[in-house]
């Protein structure tokens, strides 16, 4: 007895302070993007820039060129703001996906929402209808991605977590099937090469635009998503369980999927396809906040931003020419995983 309520005590000061330990998070997160946008090849103090942005709302003496302003409201400021909500967006997906599905391994782009938002890009580019026709294409694809994996359980008669997972495969395949075609029709010189870059990932040409077209559509699904997180524990239970805690599991499953992939969606049809984000950063999120996911998942919506705000900066800083996002998250990425695959094995041992 005595040693179950030295548990619960260990295990309550563990929670409170995981639960303190969010601030920090969001304080790291934001002098992150005020970072950004300092770094660069025309250089800006981190006063000057806070300065810049706060003579918006607050009339100051100005002691920064009009240089310094446009390069922060006009490149960096977009940039940032792209950048973070594709890091959020990505990470706030993967992180609800992997806990309904109770699968480590789940990323954002299970249902196929990326391989149709690439397809609808790429008809984009070969139709020539410039930046905006390329997001709404992707959306529209990447949604009818989507709608094509929720529609192959119902033919088939079995609505279960697993045959939803193997209808993700199929729509993926068959959409990859359809990129391959556009890539051997597209013209080698001009359009095969903007198709394959797009892929990749970028933000390069960012702007505001960008940002108030998508979000809407982003915040009102993040913030359903973040009022429902305790029923994320509920669904990894397990079907019979959560039944029993009268949890209506279709209509919950249903409707985090369907918030987790308009975010999944609109981020890349701004971005492009830019991979690890949403499934290293979930893990994580959870190695500092815990199993628990009405504390995990907060975590995770401000480390992915976090996290992609610099992976855009190193993009356009590392080298003179612009990395690819894809690029960058792939090497950062991959070692990150594999050394919390290691961590966690070791607690294990």
């Amino acid at each position: 007895m005595e040693i179950q309520k030295q548990h619960s005590k260990r295990k309550s000061e563990n929670a409170l302070w995981r639960s303190h330990f969010f601030i920090p998070v969001c304080v790291i997160a934001l002098v992150v993007c005020i970072g950004s946008l300092c770094v660069g090849r025309y250089g800006i103090g981190p006063l000057e820039a806070v300065k810049i942005l706060l003579s918006r709302i607050i009339p100051m003496e100005s002691t920064w060129t009009p240089t310094m302003e446009n390069v922060v409201f006009r490149i960096r400021l977009p940039r940032m703001l792209v950048a973070a909500m594709v890091g959020g967006a990505l990470s706030l997906s993967g992180s609800v996906y992997q806990g309904i599905f109770k699968n480590p391994l789940v990323s954002p782009d299970l249902l196929g929402v990326s391989s149709g938002a690439c397809v609808g890009a790429a008809i984009a580019i070969l139709l020539g209808l410039g930046g905006t026709g390329i997001q709404i294409l992707a959306l529209i694809a990447g949604l009818l991605a989507v709608l094509m994996t929720t529609m192959l359980p119902r033919l088939l008669k079995n609505r279960s977590t697993m045959v939803l997972v193997l209808s993700g495969i199929i729509v993926s395949g068959f959409f990859g099937a359809l990129m391959g075609i556009i890539k051997f029709v597209a013209d080698p010189q001009t359009e095969l090469a903007e198709i394959t870059y797009w892929t990749m990932g970028s933000i390069a040409g960012a702007n505001m635009q960008d940002v108030f077209s998508v979000l809407p559509a982003m915040a009102v699904a993040a913030v359903i998503l973040l009022r429902m997180r305790w029923r994320v524990n509920l669904l990894s239970l397990g079907d019979g369980e959560a039944k029993t805690l009268g949890v209506n599991i279709r209509a919950v499953r249903g409707l985090m999927v369907l918030c987790s992939t308009i975010l999944t969606a609109c981020a890349v049809c701004i971005s492009g396809t830019i991979g690890w984000v949403g499934l290293v950063v979930p893990h994580l999120s959870r190695m500092l906040a815990g199993p628990n996911n009405t504390q995990a998942i907060p975590f995770s919506l401000v480390m992915g931003a976090a996290f992609m705000v610099v992976v855009d900066t190193l993009a356009r800083t590392v080298t003179v020419a612009e990395l690819p996002l894809s690029i960058v998250t792939s090497f950062i990425g991959a070692p990150l995983y594999a050394w919390m695959l290691t961590k966690q094995r070791m607690r294990i041992k």
